[in-house]
């Protein structure tokens, strides 16, 4: 996961290839908590965080939603009480880059120094 977070998000234009399921591979190891999951035709990263309460899960959210202004790459966000799941992708290709592998591994490392 280390060479994921110390990456930032490249710019992604139309047309930039997706992920081949070679480099995916080679990518799933280092966030091994999140699934891959076909949404619509569309690859996506996706994870799901547990809490105590609401209070904790929306303070997440927050971190994840400052994380992707930063990076200029956001997710889908879906927050209840206790759970909040994340789901990256790139939107522009209709699937998966390394950008959502570096903002999957960044996500965790954000819920990691939340527990710590």
């Amino acid at each position: 996961m280390t060479s994921l977070v110390s990456s930032s998000c490249e710019a992604c234009q139309v047309g930039a290839p997706l992920l081949s399921q070679e480099q995916l591979n080679e990518l799933l190891p280092s966030i091994p908590e999140w699934l891959l999951v076909n949404e619509l035709g569309v690859n996506q990263l996706c994870r799901s965080y547990d809490f105590d309460n609401f209070a904790e899960a929306l303070a997440f959210t927050n971190l994840v939603a400052d994380l992707a202004e930063q990076e200029g790459h956001h997710p889908a966000l879906l927050l209840e009480w206790g759970r909040v799941t994340v789901r990256w992708w790139t939107h522009k290709i209709k699937g998966l880059h390394r950008n959502d592998a570096v903002m999957a591994a960044k996500t965790d490392l954000l819920f990691q120094r939340r527990a710590s």
